[in-house]
């Protein structure tokens, strides 16, 4: 091996080794700002980020659906199966995107950190309550009675709730709302397709 492969090789190695550094601080400051929010709790506080994480399941999701479509109205219908594909598509990704990355969860990675809620799983990234709940946020955009905002007021609430709660760091609920967005904007688009 010649000088100018393993100059070659040192820079590889020390651009590798700063991309680890850079990523470690990142997830640093990502348990610092999970660690910050812990002077927020309170007894009310505690109760309204559970109801919110409730909100975010897969079983509010499906009886919302059945709520839209039993308006009885073909807009109803479309917004349902909106909502059903939107909130499956991001579950599902984060679901992929978890078991690949494999990040556990603070409290199994912070020595004696104690969540508020029970984790549903051992790992943390991506959020996939705040993955379904942004992407229905995304396929209720633009719909009458203010849907969507109202849709992305709770899928913000949902999101702070499972930092609040202890069961994600922050950058886990900031990249499960961008696969929400990707999920949603799929979601629109096939069913938009599908219905035409």
């Amino acid at each position: 091996m010649g000088p100018a492969a393993v100059v070659e090789g040192a820079i590889q190695g020390t651009a590798t080794a700063l991309k680890a550094a850079r990523l470690a601080g990142l997830l640093a400051y990502d348990e610092l700002l999970l660690l910050g929010m812990r002077r927020f709790h309170g007894p009310w506080r505690t109760r309204f980020a559970k109801v919110f994480t409730w909100a975010g399941d897969g079983r509010s999701w499906a009886v919302a659906g059945v709520a839209l479509v039993a308006t009885g109205r073909q807009t109803g219908a479309e917004l349902a199966l909106r909502v059903g594909v939107g909130s499956t598509l991001g579950a599902l990704a984060a679901q992929v995107l978890k078991r690949t990355l494999n990040r556990a969860r603070p409290t199994r990675a912070i020595a004696g950190f104690q969540a508020l809620a029970e984790d549903p799983d051992a790992f943390s990234f991506p959020s996939g309550h705040t993955a379904a709940a942004v992407a229905v946020a995304v396929t209720l955009a633009g719909e009458p009675w203010g849907a969507g905002p109202l849709a992305l007021l709770l899928a913000t609430g949902i999101a702070l709730s499972r930092v609040y709660l202890g069961a994600h760091y922050p950058f886990d609920v900031l990249v499960g709302g961008v696969v929400g967005a990707g999920a949603g904007a799929i979601a629109r688009a096939t069913v938009s397709e599908l219905l035409d």
